[in-house]
């Protein structure tokens, strides 16, 4: 069994919203056997990176970003000399995970809040529930 998991950089964070990628960059991967913590920990520079969720699953890597990218983009490691290789860093769209929440509220029949503030762990729910679709 493979752990999936999606961490979040601050540090990352306000690096590609320097460069115009936005602040909304996740990384998504999936390990063998280990820590997701000590896979992300020194990942393209940034020390400060936090899992923000792991989930067992029976996919490999290249399964996970293959559907990831399907509905998600997915940043370029070629093209941005920072990420020094790394896959699986995602750019999210924080209006279609307001979407997708609004959705599961509305489907669950539940009332729907004024003001909804996306927090990076309903960022993390949306990634993986688009995954294991």
């Amino acid at each position: 069994m493979a752990t999936l998991y999606v961490a979040a950089s601050k540090g990352m964070q306000d690096w590609a919203g320097d460069v115009g990628l936005g602040k909304h960059v996740y990384k998504v991967g999936c390990i063998d056997e280990g820590d997701p913590a000590q896979a992300v920990e020194n990942l393209s520079g940034f020390s400060d990176w936090k899992v923000l969720l792991t989930l067992e699953t029976e996919l490999d890597e290249a399964t996970i970003l293959e559907r990831l990218a399907k509905k998600e983009k997915m940043v370029d490691p070629t093209y941005y000399p920072k990420l020094k290789g790394a896959p699986g860093i995602v750019k999210v769209s924080v209006p279609a995970v307001e979407n997708a929440i609004l959705v599961a509220l509305a489907m669950d029949d539940l009332p729907t809040p004024k003001v909804l503030k996306v927090k990076p762990a309903d960022i993390a729910t949306y990634l993986t529930r688009n995954l294991l679709k």
